[in-house]
């Protein structure tokens, strides 16, 4: 199944400068147990955002760049697609759920074709400079919503959502 994951702030804003507008910590660890063994697809700016590899994820990145290609040619925890048409069949190939994490071109090209929805709701406006693109809502059924804790850590309030597409 094809699936997307990712936080928002009451504007839709998912990010900003190439990295996240908030700090919650609860959202990278609700993130990290949802993915884990799971392969993620993201373009080259989400990839690049990331301080290194995901442990225990096959990361899909999609560029055109010929020369991030090359760097990672011989490197197995990266397949590098270099058109949506070849990450499409690839990611048919896949036995596993795969999580789509970003950016905002990506989840605009499989919305029609996603079948899971985890998002994380802020509570808050914040600055941002990428919103994630509309979805038709209507399609898709509220199957799980857990209250995240705020504390000090977690200074914003937060809900973790999962939708499933309708038959």
């Amino acid at each position: 199944m094809l699936a997307y994951i990712w936080a928002e702030d009451e504007q839709h804003h998912i990010g900003i400068d190439g990295h996240l507008p908030w700090s919650l910590p609860a959202d990278l660890a609700y993130f990290k147990v949802v993915t884990k063994n799971h392969p993620i697809v993201m373009g080259r700016r989400t990839f690049d955002s990331f301080p290194g590899f995901l442990p225990k994820r096959h990361h899909y990145v999609l560029t055109r760049s010929a020369v991030f290609g090359d760097k990672y040619k011989d490197d197995s925890r990266i397949t590098v697609v270099n058109n949506i048409e070849n990450l499409k069949k690839i990611l048919k190939q896949e036995d596993s759920d795969v999580f789509i994490i970003g950016g905002a071109s990506l989840f605009a090209e499989f919305a029609d074709t996603v079948d899971l929805l985890y998002v994380t709701r802020i509570k808050g406006k914040f600055p941002g400079d990428t919103t994630m693109p509309e979805l038709q809502m209507d399609d898709f059924e509220l199957i799980k919503k857990v209250s995240g804790t705020v504390d000090e850590r977690n200074k914003f309030p937060h809900v973790f959502e999962v939708y499933q597409r309708k038959a």
